[in-house]
C-alpha cells in the first residue's frame, strides 16, 4: 500500500498536486470572469428565476427540470468535499486554504456556467430517447478555430470521455463511501464493509433506474440534508461565539504568507496551501472539471445559456455557502489544530531517526519544510523495540503532519512486545499486523466529526456528521454513476451502461474498506485528467460563447419586453 501511495503522489505531482495545474483552473476562472464582464454577479438574480420555471416553455425538450438538474448536479458536488475535503484542505494548508477554496468556487461561478452552456448547446438525443450531453459532445460537433483553420476535436472528447469514467469512481464512488463507511465504524462501530454492501445494494437500486429515478431521489435528498447539516453547524457556531470573529481573521490574515504553525499544527507554506486551497476547492464544486454538464444536459431547455445560468448557483450553494460553513465549525471549535486519540494509517506515518521537539525553533523550522516539500529530517531504518505496546527506541513519529504523542503499539488488539523492521521511516509491515494508536492531528470526516462535539449537544453532534455524511456522499455516488453512464454511452453505446453499472456498484462496495489516503490520492489524480480537456476546449471556444450570450439576451428581450435584461 505504501508503495502504490508513493506511485499515486508522484504522478499526482506532475498534474493535479502541480502547481501550474491550480494555476490553469484558476486563469480559467478569471479569464471568462473579465471576458464575459462578471456573470456570476449580473446574472445571479436572473438564474434564480429561471431555476423557478418562470421561462420555461411547454415545447422545451428534456428528461428533467431545472431544478431537478441542479440538484442532480449539487448532489453530485455537496459531499464528502463539504464535509471531509474541507477538513482535508484546512488540515494541510490552515485557514488560509480556506481563502483559496472560496476564490475558486468565486471564478468557478463563470467557469460552470461557461461550460454548461457549451455542453447543453451540442446535447443530443440517444437510441433510447433520453438526452446525452456534456463536454465530451461540444468537443465532437463543435467547429474550432485556431490560426485561421477550423477542425472539430473528437480525439479529445474520447480523451474527456475515458476520464470522465476514471473520474467516477475516484470522484463519485470510491472516496465517498470511504468515508461513509469511516465516520459510521467511528461514530456508531459498524464494521466498513457491512456499511459498504448495504449502500452498494441501495445504490444499485437508485441507478438501475437512470436519470429520471436519479434526478426524484437527489431533489428530495438535496434539501433533507441540507438543512440537517446546517442546523447542526449552527449550534457548534453559536457554542463557540467568541471564536467568530478570530476565525475569520485567521483565513484572511496569512493569506499571503501561509498559515503559522500553532498548537500541534506545525504550518504551511503560502503555495502549499494554495494548492490545497484549489485542489479541495475543484473537488467541492466541480469548476471546470465537467461533470455537471452532464447533468444538466438532461434539463428542459430551448436555450443553452439559461441552463448554464442555473449553473452559476451550484459554485455559490456548495462551496461559499456550504464550505464556509464548515470551515468555520472547524476553526471556531478550535479542533483542526488538536492533537487527538486516533488509529495511525501507515500512509501518513514516518518513523524519524531522532527526537524532534515541536517547542524547539530549529526543529519546527526543519519539520515545517519538510512537510512543504522545501527540505528533509532524518528518517529511522533499522528496528523498533517494543515492550507492552511502548517503544523504547529514542525518536519521534511523525502522523498526519504532526509529532505523535502517547503512541502505542497493538497486536491481533493486545499491546505488543517485540520487534519491528523499518525501512527508511516506513514500516515494513506487508500483512498489517500492527496497529498504532496515538495523539496526532486527524483529518478528514474524523475532523469535522470532532468538531460537532464541540456544541450544545455535546458527542451526540457525531451522529449530525454522520448522517449528513451518509446523505452527502451517497447522493453525490448516485450522480457520478449517471456521468460515468453517459460517458460509457458515449465511447461504447448504450448497450454497455450495465456493465458499468455493475464495476461501479462492485468498486464502490471495496472501496468502503480501502487506505483512505490512497482513495483520496487517486480522486486528485482522476479530477486533473477530467479536467485539462475541458478547460482547453472552453478556452477555444470562448467566442462562440460571447455570441451565444448575446443571442440569448436578443430573444429574451423579444419574448419578455417586461423583464429587466441584465445587460
Amino acid at each position: 500500500m505504501e508503495q502504490l501511495q508513493e506511485i499515486l503522489s508522484l504522478i499526482d505531482s506532475f498534474i493535479g498536486g502541480a502547481q501550474w495545474f491550480a494555476y490553469f483552473l484558476l486563469f480559467t476562472g478569471i479569464f471568462f470572469t473579465f471576458y464575459l464582464r462578471f456573470p456570476q454577479i449580473r446574472y445571479f438574480k436572473h438564474a434564480i428565476k429561471i431555476v423557478k420555471g418562470k421561462f420555461d416553455k411547454h415545447t422545451d425538450e428534456g428528461d428533467t427540470s431545472h431544478f431537478q438538474a441542479l440538484a442532480t448536479a449539487l448532489s453530485g458536488t455537496v459531499g464528502t468535499g463539504n464535509i471531509a475535503g474541507v477538513a482535508l484542505a484546512v488540515y494541510l494548508g490552515g485557514p488560509a486554504a480556506l481563502f483559496w477554496m472560496l476564490l475558486t468556487a468565486a471564478v468557478g461561478m463563470t467557469t460552470k456556467f461557461v461550460e454548461v452552456t457549451l455542453s447543453h448547446k451540442y446535447r443530443e438525443k440517444t437510441s433510447d430517447g433520453t438526452m446525452a450531453g456534456g463536454p465530451m459532445y461540444y468537443m465532437k460537433n463543435a467547429e474550432f478555430h485556431l490560426f485561421g483553420k477550423s477542425f472539430h476535436l473528437k480525439w479529445l472528447a474520447v480523451i474527456f470521455a475515458i476520464a470522465t469514467v476514471v473520474s467516477s469512481f475516484g470522484t463519485g464512488s470510491l472516496p465517498q463511501i470511504n468515508s461513509i463507511s469511516n465516520s459510521l465504524l467511528a461514530t456508531f462501530g459498524i464494521e466498513r464493509w457491512i456499511t459498504g454492501i448495504v449502500l452498494a445494494v441501495l445504490l444499485a437500486m437508485v441507478i438501475i433506474g437512470g436519470i429520471k429515478r436519479i434526478a426524484k431521489v437527489t431533489s428530495r435528498l438535496v434539501p433533507a440534508m441540507a438543512l440537517i447539516y446546517f442546523v447542526g453547524a449552527a449550534l457548534v457556531i453559536a457554542f463557540n461565539y467568541q471564536n467568530i470573529i478570530p476565525s475569520i481573521i485567521s483565513v484572511f490574515s496569512d493569506i499571503f504568507s501561509g498559515s503559522a504553525a500553532t498548537g500541534g499544527f506545525l504550518g504551511s507554506a503560502l503555495i502549499f496551501a494554495f494548492n490545497k486551497g484549489v485542489g479541495r476547492g475543484l473537488f467541492s464544486n466541480e469548476a471546470g472539471q465537467g461533470s455537471a454538464p452532464i447533468a444538466h444536459a438532461s434539463a428542459k431547455a430551448h436555450e443553452p445559456v439559461s441552463e448554464g445560468m442555473v449553473a452559476i448557483l451550484e459554485p455559490f450553494i456548495d462551496t461559499i455557502i456550504i464550505c464556509s460553513i464548515t470551515g468555520l465549525v472547524l476553526l471556531s471549535s478550535g479542533v483542526w489544530n488538536e492533537k487527538h486519540l486516533n488509529q495511525f494509517q501507515n500512509t501518513d506515518l514516518e518513523v524519524l531517526g531522532r527526537v524532534y521537539d515541536e517547542q524547539n525553533e530549529q526543529d519546527k523550522k526543519q519539520l515545517f519544510d519538510f512537510l512543504n516539500h522545501d527540505g528533509s529530517v532524518e528518517l529511522f531504518s533499522g528496528t523498533l523495540t517494543v515492550e507492552n505496546g511502548k517503544i523504547t527506541n529514542e525518536l519521534s513519529i511523525l502522523h498526519a503532519r504532526s509529532i505523535a504523542e502517547e503512541v502505542t503499539v497493538y497486536k491481533n488488539n493486545a499491546p505488543y512486545t517485540g520487534n519491528i523492521e523499518v525501512q527508511t521511516g516506513d514500516l515494513a509491515d506487508p500483512g498489517n499486523e500492527y496497529t498504532l494508536m496515538g495523539k496526532s492531528l486527524v483529518h478528514s470526516a474524523p475532523l469535522t466529526t470532532i468538531a460537532f462535539t464541540r456544541s450544545y449537544v455535546g458527542d451526540y453532534g457525531q451522529y449530525i456528521v454522520s448522517i449528513g455524511l451518509l446523505l452527502f456522499a451517497f447522493s453525490t455516488a448516485i450522480s457520478w454513476s449517471y456521468y460515468g453512464d453517459r460517458a460509457m454511452t458515449f465511447l461504447l453505446g448504450s448497450k454497455s451502461v450495465i456493465y458499468f453499472r455493475v464495476v461501479y456498484v462492485v468498486g464502490f462496495f471495496v472501496a468502503s474498506f480501502v487506505d483512505t489516503t490512497i482513495i483520496w490520492t487517486f480522486s486528485g489524480i482522476a479530477i486533473a485528467v477530467m479536467t485539462l480537456p475541458n478547460l482547453v476546449g472552453i478556452l477555444l471556444l470562448r467566442k462562440e460563447m460571447k455570441d451565444s450570450i448575446a443571442a440569448y439576451w436578443q430573444d429574451f428581450s423579444e419574448a419578455f419586453p417586461e423583464e429587466k435584461n441584465p445587460e
